[in-house]
């Protein structure tokens, strides 16, 4: 469920210039800011030559999303950058396409535990772009510093 503080950054958020100009659209924020939903719809500004949805808009529009998750929930003690990201094209996508962006409390623990250890961590995160009918459009890995 969101709060009203994830709700009031879902809409900073949507209408941040840099972010709004994907095409994409965050859905939803849950109050502890472990899950993120987006979607990209098809429209004349995310189509491409032949079509169907962009690819560079399928990557910008959850570009920074874990990083600033990751931000929130790690706290100041940390600095945490996107380092490289890779998309994989499954299939066209030929309609409205959803991500959903999760970060578990596990996964926050052992970044600390490693950061404690080591002084720094890197973690791929896999994002999958779906179609209505749950079919995988394409995959994005992010790489993100810590």
């Amino acid at each position: 469920m969101e709060s009203f503080s994830s709700c009031w950054k879902r809409w900073l958020f949507n209408f941040f210039p840099a972010f709004r100009s994907t095409g994409g659209w965050i859905t939803y924020i849950s109050a502890d800011l472990r899950e993120t939903h987006v979607r990209l719809k098809l429209y004349w500004r995310t189509r491409n030559y032949v079509g169907t949805l962009y690819g560079g808009t399928l990557y910008s529009a959850i570009d920074g999303i874990p990083m600033v998750l990751l931000i929130n929930l790690l706290g100041k003690d940390y600095i945490v950058w996107d380092k490289s990201a890779e998309i994989r094209f499954i299939k066209p996508g030929r309609e409205t396409v959803t991500a959903v962006i999760r970060i578990t409390e596990e996964e926050t623990r052992e970044i600390k535990r490693i950061v404690a250890e080591e002084g720094r961590v890197e973690r791929v995160h896999t994002i999958e772009w779906k179609d209505s009918q749950g079919d995988v459009v394409a995959v994005v890995n992010q790489l993100i510093h810590i």
